[in-house]
């Protein structure tokens, strides 16, 4: 029988184990913690990051982080390595072993393997006192008291430790490599992230078109340019290419609840004065928090102030920054 009262006090049980031993791994970054950034920062080659069974998964996740922040890594599995894979550590590498136990048998074959290659080994083990945190030249403890599962045998609390650690080990690199936001830019060129660090406003609003009136436009003139160009909006433009307002969709309905008769009536008229712009070399994301703040759809591009352009929300969200 299915009991939910049972099932969320276990999890929240889960939940409190493990958020109590990641606080716990405060006590482990300590000098020797401090040693082991110290080797992988100053190491002229990669970090070859191996492990086996879940935290060969933990070593991915690891290798993953280090390689999009700035410190050149790769996997490598350590029931593999004794079969040839250990042909990718080269001579200025840094190789980190990642065990819960520190005493796996494919462990312990490889350590001396390294070892004899002369190549420096980073031990991420929650064992002390193990064959691998005594071999290895670095050890970062990551020990924890208790699995989350409730006969203390699935990895949970310890793998979630081991990541902890890695996060914490990436992090320290990252600020010694003074790694900036353009430099994650440019390795996350895809997906959300790399575009709200790159992404410009001029990129997403050059593909569209540019509709625009002038001040004595008549409505059917705007309604017109508005409904061709499908921006929902076109911009009020004089003579000089000066910029002396916009006008929406909302406007227009706004002019209709507000004239009987709209004859007469031109673009000077049922305009919004000071309407809000950006310069197109501006960050794209920047342009969303413009429309969030002034809950509006469109926003005026401009190039050295003169009209370049519109950029709708809609583009905004083609691309996932919404």
């Amino acid at each position: 029988m299915f009991a939910t009262q049972e099932v969320l006090v276990q999890a929240l049980e889960t939940i409190e184990l493990q958020a109590q031993s990641v606080k716990e791994l405060m006590r482990y970054v300590n000098d020797a913690f401090a040693e082991a950034v110290r080797a992988i920062h100053e190491a002229k080659g990669r970090v070859v990051i191996t492990g086996i069974g879940k935290s060969a998964i933990i070593a991915q996740k690891i290798v993953a982080t280090f390689n999009s922040t700035g410190t050149p890594s790769l996997f490598m599995h350590a029931a593999d390595a004794i079969h040839g894979d250990l042909g990718m550590v080269q001579q200025d590498d840094v190789v980190m072993i990642i065990s819960k136990s520190g005493e796996s048998p494919e462990i312990k074959v490889l350590i001396p393997l390294i070892k004899n290659f002369g190549n420096p080994v980073v031990a991420l083990c929650g064992k002390a006192d193990s064959y691998l945190a005594t071999n290895a030249d670095h050890f970062v403890n990551c020990t924890v008291e208790k699995e989350a599962c409730p006969n203390n045998l699935a990895p949970t609390t310890s793998t979630t430790a081991q990541l902890v650690m890695g996060d914490a080990l990436a992090v320290c690199l990252l600020n010694l490599k003074g790694f900036t936001t353009e430099d994650f830019a440019r390795f996350h060129p895809g997906g959300a992230l790399g575009k709200r660090l790159y992404l410009r406003v001029s990129d997403l609003s050059n593909m569209n078109h540019k509709p625009s009136v002038t001040p004595d436009s008549t409505i059917r003139e705007i309604i017109y340019e508005i409904s061709s160009k499908r921006l929902g909006a076109a911009v009020v433009i004089d003579d000089k290419g000066n910029i002396k307002g916009i006008i929406t969709d909302g406007d227009l309905r706004r002019m209709l609840e507000k004239h009987e008769n709209t004859n007469g009536l031109s673009a000077k008229d049922i305009s919004s004065s000071n309407p809000k712009t950006i310069e197109g070399d501006e960050l794209a994301v920047n342009a969303l928090e413009l429309m969030r703040t002034n809950n509006i759809s469109q926003l005026i591009v401009t190039a050295n102030g003169k009209y370049d352009g519109i950029l709708h929300l809609h583009d905004l969200v083609k691309e996932g920054l919404l």
